[in-house]
């Protein structure tokens, strides 16, 4: 099955050998083949479900998830299960060649529903414990292994984009959604098991803590100023100039005031949006450009691969859409050329990060790289 989507972008979806469904984004006017390659490996069972239960201590749910022990760990480049199918090599990715696909995990840490599922009501603990219900979904960049996003042209990175806006908006409108999370973890520093440029996509059943937190915050300072956080943040930035990295018509990329991380950027839009779904042909077209080159400067920092992981914050699915703006938070482990920042005592303890470079310092650094 085919739909045309914006930007002259057409998807394709195929079977997967155990039910589950691949997408395959071409772009129409490069001549793309029509996909029609069959996975031909073994019919599998679907993968299983794992449960939620709830911390009482700070009513945070916790996914269990003991199915997803035995996933792919650091596999040799000639057995990568995300590269091109080859006549040697059967992998999730059926056929030959491809431009940017999206498929469900085969060991989701959140999968559908059972009939009559619920989220419980919170009951310390006495609350009862349901299944893991969400959606996971895997993001290929690319189907060259040897590669990253920063390293992929525009109109590749405009791919994984129209990727990002049509999962946001098909995911929202499935049952048991309440936030959906586009991210993606870069480098063996931050935990990557499969070196292959991909990022993931996390629908959640539940409000996450961090969510839960920017929500009641953005709310409280709606009450007390009138305005929205997200736009007066973007604004300081804009209006401070000290720690913008990189900036266009539409985007605007800075190191925020109060950084966790050695090296920290964001990515906003200049006009706020709830979420993938919503940005507009403009902005979207914007986004490639800014993307590749705020993650060109933060490799440039030392003239290595940085370890990075890249969250992109939305709006809740049916909630706060007034109050909470997609942008993406960027964050780098490393703060010297042989050394990384580890989360210790007091930013694992209690969550009480600490500095020890100033933001502003960061933003130099990172503007001084040259392209």
């Amino acid at each position: 099955m085919s739909e045309s989507l914006p930007g002259g972008v057409v998807r394709t979806d195929m079977a997967m050998n155990d039910g589950r469904t691949i997408r395959y984004y071409d772009k129409v006017d490069k001549g793309s083949a029509a996909r029609i390659a069959v996975d031909k490996r073994p019919v599998e069972a679907p993968a299983g479900i794992g449960e939620l239960r709830l911390d009482p201590l700070v009513n945070e749910w916790i996914a269990v998830a003991s199915h997803r022990q035995h996933r792919s760990f650091l596999p040799p480049k000639e057995l990568c299960p995300i590269c091109p199918t080859t006549s040697d090599v059967l992998t999730e990715i059926p056929d030959s060649a491809f431009s940017v696909v999206v498929f469900d995990n085969k060991n989701p840490s959140l999968n559908a529903a059972p009939a009559g599922w619920v989220l419980p009501e919170l009951n310390g603990p006495a609350t009862t414990t349901p299944a893991g219900v969400g959606k996971c979904e895997v993001v290929v960049f690319t189907d060259k292994h040897d590669s990253s996003l920063k390293e992929l042209s525009e109109d590749q990175i405009a791919l994984v984009v129209a990727a990002w806006r049509d999962r946001t908006k098909e995911i929202s409108k499935l049952p048991n959604i309440v936030q959906i999370f586009p991210f993606e973890n870069r480098g063996v520093e931050v935990g990557v098991t499969i070196p292959h440029p991909h990022g993931q996509i996390y629908a959640y059943s539940y409000l996450t803590p961090r969510t839960e937190r920017m929500l009641a915050v953005a709310q409280a300072h709606k009450t007390k100023t009138g305005r929205v956080l997200m736009d007066d943040i973007v604004s300081r930035e804009i209006n401070d100039k000290v720690r913008i990295v990189a900036e266009n018509a539409h985007w605007v990329a800075y190191v925020p005031f109060a950084s966790r991380y050695p090296y920290e950027i964001h990515v906003a839009p200049k006009k706020r949006v709830p979420d993938f779904a919503e940005l507009n042909d403009e902005q979207a077209a914007a986004l490639p450009s800014i993307t590749k080159e705020v993650l060109s400067r933060l490799d440039g920092v030392y003239g290595i691969p940085m370890p990075y992981m890249a969250s992109w914050h939305q709006a809740p699915v049916a909630l706060g859409r007034d109050l909470l703006g997609l942008h993406l938070q960027i964050t780098s482990v490393r703060r010297t050329p042989d050394k990384l920042k580890y989360l210790a005592g007091s930013e694992s303890g209690v969550g009480a990060f600490v500095m020890d470079m100033a933001p502003e310092q960061s933003a130099e650094q990172l503007k001084a790289v040259k392209l």
